[in-house]
C-alpha cells in the first residue's frame, strides 16, 4: 500500500516505516532527519542513561554542589561537655601506630581519650601501647589474647574497646590511617551538634603511581559519593570504619554487633543499617580537615580480597537500600552490556550510540569532578571514563565470584 502526502508520493517501503505524522512533513522538514525506529539495544542504552540522569539529578549533583563551612571555632566548654573516646583496633600494627598515635594525641580538642586495642599481636604492638599509657594518661590499652570461636575478631575487639571507653561519644579509625589535621576530632564531634546519632566521614586513599591505585581511589570516590549523598537525602545506609563516629547509646541500642557478629565484615555498614532501622539519625562531615587517609591495597589480589569482604555484607542491607543501590549499579552495568551488544547487531546504529555515549561521558566526568571537589579527593578527569568502565567490569566479576564461591577472609 502506498501513501500520497501533501508534497507527493511516498513509496510503500517508506510508508511502512514512517509514522503517519511525518506524511504531512515536506522533504526538507527537520523531523525527517530524526531516527524513527530504535533497536532494542538502543532503547536499552537510552533507558540506562535516563536512570543515571535521575540519580545524578536527585542525589549526586545536590551533594556535589553543596558548600559547607570549612572551619569551626574552638569551644572548650562545649568540648568538655562532649568528651570523645577514639577507638582503634590494631593487630601486628607497630609501624602503623608509630605514625598514627602522635597524630591522635595531638588532636586539638578539650576532652578526649584514645582506647587502643591490641588484638592478638605477635609483634611489639602491645609493648608500644603500654609505653604510651605510661606517658599519656588519656591513652588506655585493651589487650586481647584470644577470640571466641564463631565471632568476627575485629567486632570482638571493638566491642571490648567500646565497653571500657569512658566517654559517651565514640570516634573510630584504623591503625593504618592518619588524620589529615589536628582538627579531625573537632570537626567529627561537631557533627553531633545537629542531634545526629551517627557521623559519617570520608576516608580517601593516598595517591601513588600505577593504574591500580587510580582505580581504587576512583572506587572510593564513587562509594563515598553514593553513601554520603544518600545520607544527605535522609537515606543513610553505610559508613566506613576508617572515619566513623556514633554514640555509645546507639551501639547499645543496636545490641552492638549482635545481629552480624559472625560476619567478618560489617562493623561499620551493618551497624549503620541496624541503627537506622531503629530510627537513629546520621549526619555527614566532608571537610578536608575531617578526613583520614590510608594506603590503598598494593596488589590486585589484596584489593580483590578486600572488596569481596566488603561486598559480602550487602545481602544484609535493608530491601529499600538494596533496590536503590542495585538500580544504580544495574543501570551502569546494562549501559556497558548494551554497548557491547551494539557492536554485534546486524545494523549498528552508530549515530544513536555516539549520542548516548557523548551525553553519558559528559555526565560522569562533570559529576565526579564536582564530587571530587566536595570531598577534596581530586581525580584525573581525562581518565574517569576508563576508570568507570574498569570499575563496573571488576564489580561484575566480584559479584559473580561471591555468588559462585564464598570464602570469607579473616581480618588481617
Amino acid at each position: 500500500m502506498t501513501a500520497v502526502g501533501r508534497w507527493g508520493h511516498i513509496s510503500s517501503r517508506t510508508s511502512a516505516t514512517l509514522p503517519s505524522a511525518l506524511y504531512l512533513c515536506g522533504p526538507n522538514h527537520p523531523l525527517r532527519a530524526l531516527p524513527v525506529h530504535l533497536s532494542p539495544v538502543s532503547w536499552l542504552l537510552v533507558l540506562s542513561l535516563l536512570l543515571q540522569l535521575v540519580y545524578a539529578a536527585y542525589y549526586f549533583w545536590p551533594f556535589a554542589l553543596r558548600r559547607v563551612p570549612e572551619a569551626v571555632e574552638p569551644n572548650p566548654e562545649q568540648e568538655k561537655a562532649r568528651p570523645v573516646s577514639i577507638v582503634v583496633a590494631a593487630r601486628n600494627a607497630l609501624e602503623q601506630l608509630r605514625y598514627l598515635m602522635p597524630e591522635l594525641l595531638q588532636q586539638d580538642y578539650a576532652a578526649f581519650e584514645v582506647v587502643l586495642i591490641d588484638d592478638r599481636s605477635g609483634d611489639d604492638t602491645g609493648l608500644f601501647a603500654q609505653q604510651l599509657t605510661q606517658y599519656y594518661p588519656n591513652v588506655r590499652l585493651v589487650t586481647i589474647g584470644s577470640t571466641p570461636e564463631n565471632i568476627a575478631p575485629k567486632k570482638y575487639a571493638l566491642t571490648l574497646g567500646i565497653k571500657v571507653a569512658r566517654y559517651p561519644y565514640l570516634l573510630f579509625t584504623d591503625a593504618d590511617c592518619q588524620p589529615t589535621s589536628d582538627q579531625w576530632l573537632r570537626h567529627m564531634a561537631r557533627g553531633f551538634d545537629t542531634g545526629a546519632d551517627l557521623i559519617l566521614g570520608y576516608s580517601p586513599y593516598a595517591e601513588t603511581p600505577g593504574f591500580l591505585n587510580r582505580l581504587v581511589r576512583f572506587e572510593t570516590l564513587l562509594t563515598g559519593l553514593q553513601y554520603l549523598s544518600f545520607a544527605e537525602r535522609g537515606q543513610p545506609y553505610m559508613g566506613v570504619g576508617r572515619n566513623l563516629a556514633y554514640t555509645k547509646q546507639t551501639f547499645q541500642a543496636t545490641k552492638g554487633f549482635a545481629s552480624h557478629i559472625r560476619r567478618l565484615s560489617g562493623d561499620d555498614d551493618l551497624l549503620v543499617q541496624d541503627a537506622v532501622q531503629l530510627g537513629r539519625r546520621a549526619s555527614v562531615v566532608t571537610v578536608a580537615e575531617a578526613q583520614t587517609v590510608s594506603h590503598a591495597p598494593e596488589t590486585w589480589g589484596a584489593w580483590w580480597r578486600q572488596k569481596r569482604r566488603h561486598l559480602s555484607a550487602g545481602n544484609r542491607y535493608r530491601a529499600a537500600d538494596r533496590v536503590r543501590l542495585g538500580t544504580f549499579i544495574l543501570a551502569n552495568g546494562l549501559f556497558y552490556l548494551g554497548t557491547l551488544a551494539a557492536f554485534v547487531v546486524p545494523e549498528p546504529e552508530w549515530v544513536a550510540l555516539a549520542a548516548v555515549w557523548g551525553v553519558r561521558t559528559s555526565l560522569i566526568v562533570a559529576t565526579y569532578a564536582q564530587a571530587s571537589r566536595r570531598l577534596h579527593d581530586r581525580q584525573p578527569l581525562w581518565l574517569i571514563p576508563v576508570l568507570d568502565a574498569g570499575y563496573f567490569f571488576a564489580y561484575s566479576l566480584l559479584t559473580a565470584s561471591l555468588v559462585l564461591y564464598r570464602n570469607p577472609s579473616r581480618w588481617k
